[in-house]
Protein backbone atom coordinates (compact mmCIF):
# COMPACT_ATOMS: atom_id res chain seq x y z
CA UNK A 1 0.00 0.00 0.00
CA UNK A 2 2.64 2.38 0.57
CA UNK A 3 4.19 1.67 -2.98
CA UNK A 4 1.02 2.50 -4.29
CA UNK A 5 0.56 5.17 -1.98
CA UNK A 6 4.09 7.22 -3.28
CA UNK A 7 2.13 7.33 -7.03
CA UNK A 8 -0.20 10.17 -5.51
CA UNK A 9 1.95 11.46 -2.79
CA UNK A 10 3.73 13.57 -5.32
CA UNK A 11 1.09 14.88 -7.08
CA UNK A 12 -0.10 16.61 -3.88
CA UNK A 13 3.53 17.07 -2.86
CA UNK A 14 3.08 19.50 -6.31
CA UNK A 15 -0.30 20.57 -5.10
CA UNK A 16 0.73 21.63 -2.16
CA UNK A 17 3.32 23.84 -3.50
CA UNK A 18 0.55 25.86 -5.08
CA UNK A 19 -1.66 25.64 -1.65
CA UNK A 20 1.43 27.06 0.52
CA UNK A 21 1.86 30.27 -2.19
CA UNK A 22 -1.53 30.71 -2.13
CA UNK A 23 -2.19 31.10 1.70
CA UNK A 24 1.53 33.03 2.01
CA UNK A 25 1.73 35.00 -0.65
CA UNK A 26 -1.66 34.97 -2.30
CA UNK A 27 -2.13 34.79 -6.32
CA UNK A 28 -4.77 35.88 -9.40
CA UNK A 29 -5.54 31.76 -9.93
CA UNK A 30 -8.58 32.77 -12.56
CA UNK A 31 -5.64 34.26 -14.86
CA UNK A 32 -3.18 31.91 -13.96
CA UNK A 33 -6.02 29.45 -14.92
CA UNK A 34 -6.97 30.82 -17.94
CA UNK A 35 -3.08 31.10 -18.97
CA UNK A 36 -2.46 27.16 -18.33
CA UNK A 37 -6.09 26.30 -20.30
CA UNK A 38 -5.81 29.16 -23.07
CA UNK A 39 -1.67 29.24 -23.82
CA UNK A 40 -0.17 25.93 -22.55
CA UNK A 41 -2.71 22.87 -22.30
CA UNK A 42 -3.06 23.40 -26.24
CA UNK A 43 0.56 22.60 -26.91
CA UNK A 44 0.17 19.23 -25.07
CA UNK A 45 -2.54 18.10 -26.76
CA UNK A 46 -1.67 19.14 -29.73
CA UNK A 47 1.95 17.03 -29.22
CA UNK A 48 -0.28 14.12 -28.13
CA UNK A 49 -2.80 13.73 -31.30
CA UNK A 50 0.42 14.68 -33.76
CA UNK A 51 2.28 11.84 -32.55
CA UNK A 52 -0.77 9.67 -32.08
CA UNK A 53 -1.89 7.48 -35.01
CA UNK A 54 -5.91 7.85 -35.56
CA UNK A 55 -7.56 4.69 -34.82
CA UNK A 56 -11.34 3.21 -33.06
CA UNK A 57 -9.72 3.65 -29.88
CA UNK A 58 -10.87 7.31 -29.48
CA UNK A 59 -14.31 6.64 -30.64
CA UNK A 60 -14.15 4.08 -28.08
CA UNK A 61 -12.70 6.94 -25.39
CA UNK A 62 -16.04 9.32 -26.18
CA UNK A 63 -18.26 6.47 -26.04
CA UNK A 64 -16.74 5.61 -22.21
CA UNK A 65 -17.01 9.59 -21.44
CA UNK A 66 -20.45 9.75 -22.92
CA UNK A 67 -22.04 6.60 -20.78
CA UNK A 68 -20.06 7.43 -17.86
CA UNK A 69 -21.22 10.97 -17.59
CA UNK A 70 -24.80 10.75 -18.41
CA UNK A 71 -25.52 7.71 -16.16
CA UNK A 72 -24.27 9.79 -13.43
CA UNK A 73 -26.52 12.38 -14.33
CA UNK A 74 -29.50 9.84 -14.43
CA UNK A 75 -28.46 8.95 -10.57
CA UNK A 76 -28.38 12.67 -9.99
CA UNK A 77 -31.74 12.64 -11.33
CA UNK A 78 -33.07 9.34 -9.53
CA UNK A 79 -32.17 10.79 -5.96
CA UNK A 80 -33.14 14.44 -6.33
CA UNK A 81 -36.50 12.99 -7.30
CA UNK A 82 -36.75 10.77 -4.36
CA UNK A 83 -35.23 13.94 -1.94
CA UNK A 84 -37.47 16.56 -3.78
CA UNK A 85 -34.28 19.19 -4.90
CA UNK A 86 -34.87 22.21 -6.72
CA UNK A 87 -33.46 22.83 -10.20
CA UNK A 88 -30.71 24.74 -8.71
CA UNK A 89 -30.07 21.86 -5.95
CA UNK A 90 -29.91 19.04 -8.47
CA UNK A 91 -27.51 21.17 -11.00
CA UNK A 92 -25.52 21.71 -8.01
CA UNK A 93 -25.39 18.00 -7.40
CA UNK A 94 -24.93 17.00 -11.01
CA UNK A 95 -21.84 19.64 -11.15
CA UNK A 96 -20.21 17.95 -7.98
CA UNK A 97 -20.69 14.45 -9.69
CA UNK A 98 -20.54 13.89 -12.89
CA UNK A 99 -17.52 15.46 -14.07
CA UNK A 100 -13.99 14.00 -12.60
CA UNK A 101 -10.51 15.98 -12.62
CA UNK A 102 -8.67 14.01 -14.82
CA UNK A 103 -6.76 16.87 -16.27
CA UNK A 104 -4.21 18.38 -13.45
CA UNK A 105 -4.99 15.50 -11.00
CA UNK A 106 -5.84 12.25 -13.47
CA UNK A 107 -3.18 13.23 -15.82
CA UNK A 108 -0.46 13.32 -14.19
CA UNK A 109 -1.73 9.84 -11.54
CA UNK A 110 -1.97 8.10 -14.94
CA UNK A 111 1.93 9.00 -15.33
CA UNK A 112 2.86 7.98 -12.50
CA UNK A 113 1.18 4.69 -12.68
CA UNK A 114 1.67 3.69 -16.12
CA UNK A 115 4.23 5.71 -17.55
CA UNK A 116 4.33 7.55 -20.69
CA UNK A 117 1.85 5.08 -22.68
CA UNK A 118 -0.48 5.73 -20.11
CA UNK A 119 -0.06 9.32 -20.12
CA UNK A 120 -0.77 9.51 -23.80
CA UNK A 121 -4.17 7.96 -22.97
CA UNK A 122 -4.76 10.26 -20.13
CA UNK A 123 -4.47 13.29 -22.36
CA UNK A 124 -6.52 11.98 -24.67
CA UNK A 125 -9.41 11.46 -22.09
CA UNK A 126 -9.00 14.67 -20.57
CA UNK A 127 -9.35 16.57 -24.59
CA UNK A 128 -12.55 14.39 -24.33
CA UNK A 129 -13.55 15.33 -20.66
CA UNK A 130 -12.91 19.01 -21.17
CA UNK A 131 -15.39 18.99 -24.44
CA UNK A 132 -17.66 17.41 -22.39
CA UNK A 133 -17.30 19.69 -19.28
CA UNK A 134 -17.90 23.34 -21.43
CA UNK A 135 -20.89 21.64 -22.98
CA UNK A 136 -22.84 19.43 -20.86
CA UNK A 137 -21.41 21.08 -17.51
CA UNK A 138 -21.67 24.73 -18.39
CA UNK A 139 -25.46 23.91 -19.71
CA UNK A 140 -26.22 22.70 -16.14
CA UNK A 141 -24.28 25.46 -14.20
CA UNK A 142 -26.56 27.51 -16.66
CA UNK A 143 -29.88 25.82 -16.39
CA UNK A 144 -29.59 26.29 -12.11
CA UNK A 145 -29.26 29.88 -12.76
CA UNK A 146 -32.66 31.64 -14.55
CA UNK A 147 -30.65 34.42 -15.73
CA UNK A 148 -28.58 32.61 -17.88
CA UNK A 149 -29.26 30.58 -21.56
CA UNK A 150 -27.51 26.87 -20.98
CA UNK A 151 -27.65 26.79 -24.80
CA UNK A 152 -25.83 29.41 -25.74
CA UNK A 153 -23.25 29.70 -22.88
CA UNK A 154 -22.42 26.09 -24.25
CA UNK A 155 -21.96 26.79 -27.46
CA UNK A 156 -20.08 30.12 -26.89
CA UNK A 157 -17.19 27.91 -24.69
CA UNK A 158 -16.95 25.25 -27.42
CA UNK A 159 -16.03 28.07 -29.66
CA UNK A 160 -13.49 29.51 -27.09
CA UNK A 161 -11.99 26.21 -26.33
CA UNK A 162 -8.49 26.25 -27.74
CA UNK A 163 -7.83 22.42 -26.21
CA UNK A 164 -10.23 21.99 -29.49
CA UNK A 165 -8.43 23.84 -32.09
CA UNK A 166 -4.92 21.65 -30.59
CA UNK A 167 -6.35 18.50 -31.44
CA UNK A 168 -7.82 19.05 -35.00
CA UNK A 169 -4.31 20.80 -35.88
CA UNK A 170 -2.74 17.76 -34.12
CA UNK A 171 -4.87 15.48 -36.03
CA UNK A 172 -3.81 17.68 -38.93
CA UNK A 173 -0.14 17.57 -39.07
CA UNK A 174 -0.20 13.84 -38.20
CA UNK A 175 -2.79 12.79 -41.20
CA UNK A 176 -0.52 15.32 -43.91
CA UNK A 177 2.36 14.02 -42.13
CA UNK A 178 4.06 17.39 -41.74
CA UNK A 179 7.48 17.02 -39.98
CA UNK A 180 8.44 19.61 -36.88
CA UNK A 181 11.50 19.30 -35.80
CA UNK A 182 14.55 21.44 -34.23
CA UNK A 183 13.69 24.23 -32.70
CA UNK A 184 10.73 24.17 -33.27
CA UNK A 185 10.17 20.67 -31.58
CA UNK A 186 11.99 21.97 -28.64
CA UNK A 187 10.03 24.91 -28.17
CA UNK A 188 6.83 22.72 -28.29
CA UNK A 189 8.37 20.07 -26.12
CA UNK A 190 9.24 22.93 -23.52
CA UNK A 191 5.45 24.20 -23.40
CA UNK A 192 3.46 20.86 -23.33
CA UNK A 193 5.59 19.55 -20.38
CA UNK A 194 5.61 22.22 -18.37
CA UNK A 195 1.63 22.00 -18.83
CA UNK A 196 0.92 19.23 -16.12
CA UNK A 197 2.96 20.33 -13.64
CA UNK A 198 1.49 24.43 -13.91
CA UNK A 199 -1.65 23.18 -13.81
CA UNK A 200 -1.16 20.99 -10.62
CA UNK A 201 0.02 24.17 -8.62
CA UNK A 202 -2.80 26.06 -9.94
CA UNK A 203 -4.99 23.12 -8.91
CA UNK A 204 -3.50 23.77 -5.36
CA UNK A 205 -4.32 27.09 -5.34
CA UNK A 206 -7.71 26.92 -6.45
CA UNK A 207 -8.26 24.22 -3.61
CA UNK A 208 -6.84 26.99 -0.66
CA UNK A 209 -10.01 29.48 -1.85
CA UNK A 210 -12.65 26.94 -1.01
CA UNK A 211 -14.21 27.27 2.23
CA UNK A 212 -16.16 24.38 3.80
CA UNK A 213 -18.40 26.81 5.80
CA UNK A 214 -22.67 25.62 5.64
CA UNK A 215 -21.31 22.70 4.49
CA UNK A 216 -24.56 20.45 2.83
CA UNK A 217 -23.56 17.21 4.45
CA UNK A 218 -26.46 14.93 3.57
CA UNK A 219 -25.88 16.27 -0.67
CA UNK A 220 -22.46 16.22 0.06
CA UNK A 221 -22.46 12.65 0.65
CA UNK A 222 -24.84 11.71 -2.01
CA UNK A 223 -21.90 13.56 -4.27
CA UNK A 224 -18.92 11.53 -3.00
CA UNK A 225 -20.82 8.54 -3.05
CA UNK A 226 -21.53 8.63 -6.66
CA UNK A 227 -18.12 10.50 -7.32
CA UNK A 228 -15.37 8.29 -5.51
CA UNK A 229 -17.37 4.98 -5.57
CA UNK A 230 -20.39 4.84 -7.84
CA UNK A 231 -18.14 5.78 -11.03
CA UNK A 232 -15.51 3.74 -11.07
CA UNK A 233 -18.10 0.66 -10.74
CA UNK A 234 -19.83 2.51 -13.65
CA UNK A 235 -17.02 2.91 -15.57
CA UNK A 236 -15.84 -1.03 -14.94
CA UNK A 237 -18.76 -1.92 -16.40
CA UNK A 238 -18.83 0.40 -19.53
CA UNK A 239 -15.29 -1.26 -19.95
CA UNK A 240 -16.38 -4.91 -20.13
CA UNK A 241 -18.31 -4.19 -23.50
CA UNK A 242 -15.53 -1.84 -25.19
CA UNK A 243 -12.75 -4.09 -26.90
CA UNK A 244 -10.05 -2.28 -25.95
CA UNK A 245 -6.66 -3.25 -24.13
CA UNK A 246 -6.62 -3.67 -20.58
CA UNK A 247 -3.86 -0.63 -19.79
CA UNK A 248 -6.63 1.90 -20.99
CA UNK A 249 -9.39 -0.22 -19.45
CA UNK A 250 -7.61 0.46 -16.22
CA UNK A 251 -6.82 3.82 -16.69
CA UNK A 252 -10.47 4.78 -17.40
CA UNK A 253 -11.57 3.08 -14.37
CA UNK A 254 -8.78 5.03 -12.26
CA UNK A 255 -9.66 8.49 -14.03
CA UNK A 256 -13.82 7.51 -13.42
CA UNK A 257 -12.64 7.56 -9.48
CA UNK A 258 -11.13 10.79 -9.79
CA UNK A 259 -12.26 13.81 -7.57
CA UNK A 260 -14.50 16.40 -8.33
CA UNK A 261 -13.46 18.48 -11.79
CA UNK A 262 -11.84 22.14 -10.47
CA UNK A 263 -13.57 23.93 -13.65
CA UNK A 264 -16.86 22.46 -12.46
CA UNK A 265 -16.05 25.09 -8.99
CA UNK A 266 -15.77 27.99 -11.67
CA UNK A 267 -18.83 27.45 -13.67
CA UNK A 268 -21.04 27.40 -10.10
CA UNK A 269 -19.07 30.68 -9.36
CA UNK A 270 -19.78 32.27 -12.79
CA UNK A 271 -23.07 31.22 -12.98
CA UNK A 272 -24.42 31.14 -9.44
CA UNK A 273 -25.72 27.05 -9.11
CA UNK A 274 -24.68 26.40 -5.55
CA UNK A 275 -21.16 27.35 -6.04
CA UNK A 276 -20.31 26.81 -1.98
CA UNK A 277 -21.67 23.06 -1.90
CA UNK A 278 -19.62 22.51 -5.03
CA UNK A 279 -16.62 23.94 -3.57
CA UNK A 280 -17.04 21.90 -0.67
CA UNK A 281 -17.38 18.96 -2.96
CA UNK A 282 -14.29 19.32 -4.95
CA UNK A 283 -12.14 20.19 -1.73
CA UNK A 284 -13.22 16.94 0.50
CA UNK A 285 -13.47 14.38 -2.59
CA UNK A 286 -10.07 15.52 -3.46
CA UNK A 287 -8.61 15.22 0.26
CA UNK A 288 -10.62 11.88 0.57
CA UNK A 289 -8.73 10.37 -3.11
CA UNK A 290 -5.66 10.04 -1.34
CA UNK A 291 -7.26 7.07 0.29
CA UNK A 292 -9.81 6.11 -2.24
CA UNK A 293 -7.10 5.86 -5.56
CA UNK A 294 -4.49 4.17 -3.60
CA UNK A 295 -6.98 1.08 -3.09
CA UNK A 296 -8.05 1.63 -6.46
CA UNK A 297 -4.60 1.16 -7.89
CA UNK A 298 -4.28 -1.62 -5.91
CA UNK A 299 -7.25 -3.59 -7.80
CA UNK A 300 -5.77 -2.44 -11.04
CA UNK A 301 -2.16 -2.81 -10.42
Amino acid sequence: MLELLSIVLPVFAIFSIGFIGQKVIGFETQTLSTMALYLMSPFLVFRTFYETTLTKTYGYMLIYTLMLCFTLIAFVYAISFIKKYTVRETCGVILASAFMNNGNYGTPVALFAFGAAGLDYAVVLMVIQQLVMCTVGIYYAAKGSPENDGVSSALRAVVRMPILYGAIAGVIFQQLDIKIGGSIAEALDLVADSAIPTIMIILGMQLAKISLRNVQVEKLTYSLLLKLFVSPIIAYAITLFLPIDPMLKAIMILMAAMPSAANTTMYALQFGTEPDFVSSATLVSTLLSLITLPVLLAILL
